[in-house]
């Protein structure tokens, strides 16, 4: 069964830090583009990062670039978006997902395996 499990939300305050990772289990995850999405209560779902197959290619939100880093250890079969100096309008709950097309750019229609999410809540 493919699976994408999302872990390392939380509760963190203005100016923070927090790691997603994104594990993939029963398909080998460096045969896809990994993408980063997010959905904040009432909008629809952003692409907040994407990286290629090789991970030559990486695409950033201009709302997070700067702050956020994506990254793929395919030995762990895991991905993972760094995120620092987080604001409040980073509340959202973040998916991974998996795209067939190595190339895949940072929309969601182009992502074929998703994550369940997992929510990040940036308050004082």
């Amino acid at each position: 069964q493919l699976q994408l499990v999302e872990s390392g939300g939380g509760l963190v305050q203005p100016g923070g830090s927090l790691r997603l990772s994104c594990a993939a289990s029963g398909f080998t995850l460096d045969y896809y583009a990994i993408g980063w999405f997010r959905q904040a209560p009432g909008k629809g779902r952003e692409g907040v990062s994407c990286i290629n197959k090789s991970g030559t290619n990486t695409y950033y939100a201009d709302s997070v670039k700067g702050r956020f880093t994506i990254s793929r250890d395919n030995a762990k079969n895991t991905a993972y978006v760094r995120m620092n100096d987080l604001k409040p309008e980073d509340t959202a709950v973040y998916f991974c997902a998996a795209s067939t097309d190595t190339e895949a750019g940072c929309h969601d229609y182009e992502y074929d395996y998703w994550g369940q999410g997992t929510q990040v809540t940036v308050s004082s």
